[in-house]
């Protein structure tokens, strides 16, 4: 007679056995999969190895080619500026080399700097937009017109154009050229420094924004850009990249007679931009860089005429 102790015997075999089944059998797949997973490791491997050993070939023509074109652009920019006056503007979060670079440049082609505006993250910062309005209309200097707009960034560039550019609105007297800045500087929007004189033309050189407002920042720095431009003063917008204060102008329609520069941290983006400003003088305008729709270089600039500069 068959016990119940019999039973339970059984059924524990029968779940030992099947316990030891499953798990020889993971063994065996493990082992097949852990095979399967290490020869895809490895393919991965060397792909992301080749790609490296690619991008470092790339990077290092890419430096190769840059030297050689810094090289060359002092020969190339000559006398493009020639007699020509320029303002700087410099965004918060630009790389200073290149706001040094494009300087010594402008002296190669034959201009002169008159002085640099360095704005700071406060005058681009969307929080403090109706402080910077409200300053902009109250130290706006007599006989100047602001644009019918109540965005910030227009109406900076609209005053600031009308302070350190010789457009073609009337011309800010010492006095409230000095009270403007001083003003805009206590006011947190502005760098300390003293103030620009006037000059022919203008280069707005952008940063990098970064935080969650970027976006809004870049915005308010291509609407200024475009601002200063509509003052009468030739006016290049120059960006790091095709992002940012660049994509911004680009897609603004208010902007058609701004130009444009990505790369302005390469030799070519700084070539770009020297006989882009030299085009500006000549009442012309376009996009350049290396983003889709641009040109790599404006076309040929005619001779700077024998105005002396002011």
């Amino acid at each position: 007679m068959i016990s119940f102790r019999y039973h339970v015997v059984s059924l524990c075999a029968v779940v030992l056995a099947l316990a030891l089944g499953v798990v020889l059998g993971a063994s065996s797949l493990s082992q097949t999969m852990l095979g399967a997973l290490a020869s895809d490791r490895d393919d991965l491997s060397g792909q992301v190895g080749t790609l490296t050993a690619e991008r470092d070939t790339a990077r290092a023509q890419q430096d190769q080619g840059d030297r050689v074109l810094g090289g060359v652009a002092p020969a190339v920019v000559a006398g493009a500026l020639q007699n020509r006056t320029v303002v700087l503007l410099a965004a918060p979060g630009l790389d200073p080399a290149d706001l040094e670079g494009l300087t010594g440049l402008v002296g190669k082609a034959g201009g002169r700097v008159t002085g640099t505006l360095t704005l700071t993250d406060a005058a681009l910062a969307p929080d403090r937009a109706d402080a910077l309005r409200a300053l902009v209309t109250r130290v706006l200097p007599a006989g100047v017109q602001l644009p019918s707009t109540t965005d910030a960034g227009a109406l900076t560039g609209s005053l600031l154009g009308a302070l350190v550019t010789t457009g073609r609105g009337p011309s800010s007297t010492p006095a409230e050229t000095g009270t403007a800045f001083t003003a805009l500087a206590d006011g947190g929007f502005l760098a300390p420094g003293a103030a620009p004189a006037p000059a022919q033309l203008a280069l707005v050189v952008g940063g990098t924004p970064a935080g969650p407002d970027a976006a809004a920042r870049s915005t308010t720095l291509g609407l200024l850009a475009a601002a200063v431009d509509a003052g009468g003063a030739g006016t290049v917008l120059a960006g790091p990249d095709a992002g940012g204060a660049v994509a911004a102008a680009r897609s603004d329609a208010t902007a058609r007679q701004l130009s444009t520069v990505d790369g302005a941290g390469t030799a070519a983006g700084r070539l770009a931009t020297m006989l882009a400003a030299a085009e500006q003088a000549g009442g012309r305008a376009g996009a350049y860089g290396a983003a889709p729709g641009t040109r790599p270089l404006p076309g040929p600039v005619p001779a700077a005429s024998g105005v002396a500069p002011s």
